[in-house]
């Protein structure tokens, strides 16, 4: 398979355990890798048969308008679920990445979702 990657797109989400959290935007960093097959796009130079990785990262720019989860693991497979549904990738990796423990530089998730 060959991989599109989007790496450390910076969202901001509603996201968070306690309600508080939620009630500003937090900054999330997004990373996505999209398994496809890359042989009729190159061989016709057509951006038709590939994912198109621009409409992606604007997708997932507006994915948290009016929208709130508690958990880094459900918006992971929220993203996950998208990708595969609707840019028809045949597999996915996900990473995001939440700044909330001042100690650490950062703490994140990560799944990965077949078709």
């Amino acid at each position: 398979m060959d991989i599109i990657t989007i790496e450390d797109l910076e969202v901001c989400y509603h996201i968070g355990v306690p309600d508080e959290e939620r009630v500003h935007p937090q900054r999330l960093l997004i990373s996505v890798k999209m398994e496809t097959d890359f042989t009729l796009a190159a061989a016709g130079d057509d951006l038709s048969h590939t994912i198109n990785y621009y409409a992606v990262s604007q997708r997932l720019l507006s994915l948290g308008q009016g929208r709130t989860w508690k958990l880094l693991e459900t918006l992971a497979v929220d993203i996950s679920e998208l990708v595969l549904r609707e840019f028809g990738a045949r597999r996915v990796h996900v990473e995001i990445k939440k700044f909330i423990i001042p100690e650490a530089r950062h703490v994140s998730v990560q799944i990965v979702r077949p078709q």
